[in-house]
Parts: C-alpha cells; sequence; structure tokens
C-alpha cells in the first residue's frame, strides 16, 4: 500500500481531499456491478478498473491496448493457467490482471487501488473524470468542392498510378484486389504508368458483401492459438490486418500525391511512389500466403467477422501526410516489429511450423515497411521551408494524432534495422513517477 494510507485514517482521507494523487473511483457496491469501468484520463492515460468475483478483488490497468489502442474495458477476464488477464477485444493480446504482463511480451501499466470506507481509490497522477475530456478539433484542408472532382472523375487517365490506387480501394473482392495490385505493381515498374493527377480516394476501402464486419471486441476470440480453432481465428485476424495494410499503402498514393513539404512547392519524387508500391505488393503477397493457409487448414477468409479499427488510423490522418508517416508506420507498424515474435513463437510451439515460416516472412518484410515510413517522414521534414527538426516533429504528431504514450516493451533490434534508433520513440513513454 502506499505510504499515504500508512498513516491514520483520518490523514490519509484529507490528503484525498487536498489533492493527491488518490482518485476516489465510487462506492464498492455500485463498482462491483460491472467487471470492468473506464476512467478517463486528461493526458489520455485512461484507466480500467476491473472487480475480479474470483477474488473479490479490485485491480487497475492502462484502458488503452499496448498493442494497438484497443479498448480494455470491452475485453473479457480470463483463466490463464491459474491467473487471471483481461484480453483485449481487438486483437486478443492477453494482460495480468496483477502485473499487467502479456504472454505476447508487451506490458500494459498497472496502477495501486485501495479500498476505505466503502470507497474505492487508485492511484494515479492524472486528473480523472467518468467521461472523456474534450479534445480540441484539428482543422482538416478545406475540400474541394463537388465539381472539381467531378471534372477530375471525367478526366480519369488509366494510365495513371493514382487512378489505379483509387481503383483498387474501391475493389471489394480481397483476391481481386491483391491480383490487380500486383498487375499495378508491374505496370508501374515497367514505366507504363506516370504519377498522374490527384484522385479522391474513398473514406472508406470497399469490402466483399460476404465479409461480416463487426464493432471492435464483437469478432470470435482468438484463443491462444493451441487448438486448430485458435490457430485459424488467429490467422484470419491476421489477414484481416493484411487486407487493410494493402489499402493504407494505396490510400497514401492516392490521397498524397499532391502534398508537397510545408513552405515548398517540391513534388514527391519517383522513390516515394516506388517504395509505396513496393509496399502494397508485399501487403498483398501476405494477405495472400495467410489466406492461402487458412485454406490449407480447412477455412477460408471471411469464415469469421472481422473489425475495421485500423482504418480509423487513415481517418484521423487524412490532412496531413506527415501525420500519416507517423502514425500508421512509424506507430503502428512499429509495433508489429515488437509483437510478432511472440506470436511467431506461439505457433512454432504448437507444431504449426507452416504457419511460423509464414509470419517470419511477413516480419523481415515489415522491417522494411517501417523504413520506408521513416525515410519518407525524414525526407518531407527535411524539404520543408525551413527544414524541419525531425524527432521533435515526429513526437509532436503522435501526441496529436495518436494521442497516448507509447508503451514498451520495444524489439530495439528490429526497429533499429528500419533506422528506427531510441531517441524516436523512448520520449514518447510515460514517465515514471
Amino acid at each position: 500500500m502506499h505510504s499515504g494510507y500508512e498513516k491514520d485514517l483520518v490523514t490519509a482521507l484529507r490528503d484525498v481531499v487536498n489533492g493527491t494523487n488518490w482518485y476516489c473511483a465510487g462506492p464498492v457496491s455500485k463498482l462491483k456491478k460491472y467487471t470492468c469501468n473506464r476512467f478517463y484520463a486528461d493526458d489520455g492515460e485512461d484507466i480500467v478498473l476491473i472487480y475480479s468475483k474470483r477474488n473479490d478483488k479490485f485491480y487497475a490497468l492502462g484502458a488503452v491496448c499496448s498493442h494497438e489502442g484497443g479498448p480494455l474495458e470491452q475485453g473479457d477476464i480470463e483463466d490463464f493457467d491459474g491467473r487471471e488477464k483481461i484480453v483485449c477485444p481487438w486483437h486478443s493480446y492477453d494482460f495480468d490482471l496483477e502485473t499487467g504482463d502479456s504472454s505476447y511480451g508487451l506490458k500494459q501499466d498497472v496502477y495501486e487501488v485501495c479500498i476505505r470506507e466503502d470507497q474505492v481509490y487508485i492511484y494515479t497522477a492524472s486528473e480523472m473524470s467518468t467521461k472523456p475530456f474534450k479534445k480540441p478539433i484539428i482543422p482538416k484542408d478545406t475540400e474541394k468542392n463537388t465539381d472539381d472532382k467531378a471534372v477530375e472523375e471525367k478526366n480519369e487517365d488509366t494510365g495513371s498510378l493514382t487512378y489505379w490506387a483509387s481503383k483498387i480501394l474501391n475493389t471489394a473482392c480481397p483476391q481481386q484486389k491483391v491480383e490487380l495490385t500486383h498487375k499495378v505493381g508491374e505496370m508501374w515498374r515497367s514505366g507504363d504508368l506516370t504519377v498522374g493527377v490527384h484522385h479522391h480516394p474513398p473514406d472508406q476501402p470497399a469490402r466483399d458483401k460476404d465479409l461480416t464486419v463487426v464493432k471492435p471486441g464483437k469478432e470470435r476470440k482468438r484463443g491462444k492459438g493451441i487448438s486448430l480453432a485458435s490457430r485459424i481465428s488467429n490467422l484470419h485476424s491476421m489477414a484481416n490486418i493484411e487486407q487493410w495494410a494493402i489499402d493504407l499503402s494505396w490510400d497514401i498514393i492516392a490521397r498524397f500525391s499532391s502534398a508537397t513539404p510545408e513552405g515548398s512547392d517540391e513534388a514527391l519524387p519517383q522513390g516515394f511512389y516506388d517504395d509505396f508500391v513496393q509496399v502494397a505488393c508485399e501487403e498483398a503477397k501476405h494477405y495472400k500466403l495467410l489466406s492461402d493457409r487458412l485454406q490449407d487448414l480447412g477455412s477460408h477468409f471471411g469464415a469469421l467477422p472481422v473489425h475495421g479499427a485500423l482504418w480509423d488510423s487513415a481517418t484521423k490522418t487524412s490532412d496531413s501526410l506527415l501525420a500519416r508517416l507517423a502514425v500508421v508506420h512509424m506507430v503502428f507498424e512499429a509495433r508489429g516489429l515488437d509483437v510478432q515474435p511472440k506470436t511467431l513463437e506461439k505457433f512454432a510451439k504448437n507444431n504449426d511450423p507452416e504457419s511460423a515460416a509464414i509470419l517470419e516472412i511477413i516480419f523481415r518484410e515489415e522491417i522494411t515497411h517501417v523504413a520506408a515510413g521513416l525515410r519518407w517522414f525524414t525526407w518531407v521534414c527535411n524539404h520543408s521551408n525551413p527544414p524541419m527538426d525531425c524527432i521533435p516533429t515526429f513526437h509532436k504528431l503522435v501526441q496529436q494524432y495518436y494521442g497516448s504514450y507509447l508503451k514498451p516493451p520495444f524489439n530495439t533490434e528490429s526497429r533499429s534495422m528500419a533506422g528506427m534508433t531510441e531517441e524516436w520513440y523512448l520520449p514518447l513513454v510515460k514517465p515514471t513517477s
């Protein structure tokens, strides 16, 4: 227990009232009615208070999953070899209620909980509330009017990369999306396409009518990767991520083809398009490898419900190329480097070397995707007028568009291979109090 509560009760309660770091969450009887209660922090470090009926005890963890930001208060409490863990509803990452440790190598922040006079207190330095704090609205660039859009659509050029990027985004069938991606990649590399005029990509990529898309947390639980059904569920979830990754690669081409560095009229060079066409083709390859593996195991992509939470990052960064590079490629894709080795290990340990081999391919190529994001983030900063300081700019954009601290542990070796050394991400970790 915190030293503040080693004092007599009157002094301790006076400390709480006078603004110590103990937040009064509410009466025990009320909080026991729900397994999970989310409390919102002014700095974005929300907390989920969890009541364990088995132990008749409260636990408090960071509410934002340290993998890709899923809402832990919507997760389930499950028993893992005698230890109670909360399972993230987005990608089924588990976190121990007492330690915050995950079997995937991640770690969730843990907060001390205390009960006094039938009130539950959480030890946190943040200002807390039962309702979200209002955030400032980030202004977006003014959209072109509908007449401009109609002119552009009328003058579509099938010899342009941006035309095909938008077409792929509007292609619902994942198999056709993959085939078209490889076809366009070949046309671009052979010099048959120019970048072309700016196209307005869809707000949301098309999805197959037979694919059941549900809200995050409503899809099937993935399990621990031991049973065949659990491995199929895990692979299905990864295939869903790869399909979104294909779209994210084409969206950055279609959406930002007319983007220029701040204070400059310099266009993005061909190398930018070379890199993201390559990323798109590799994401398409990853999807096909996973889709084929599902069929080998007697299933198929679309057999299970999926969610579209990953596209939220595209929506939030649709007004800024630098923000898109920072959040999608240097936060989310880099996070994949942190968790992939543990995921691969789970498949290898459960006698599925074929799936493990696929994950190894994906892991190696994702390192180059992080490198591409960092390379072009740096290019845009350096070619702005005046030039921007890359690392502070990255920190500012992550705070603005991602809105949360980054969570250790990090795969330092793989991040370094991508060029992302510790000064890029360690300052974004929540300081220890």
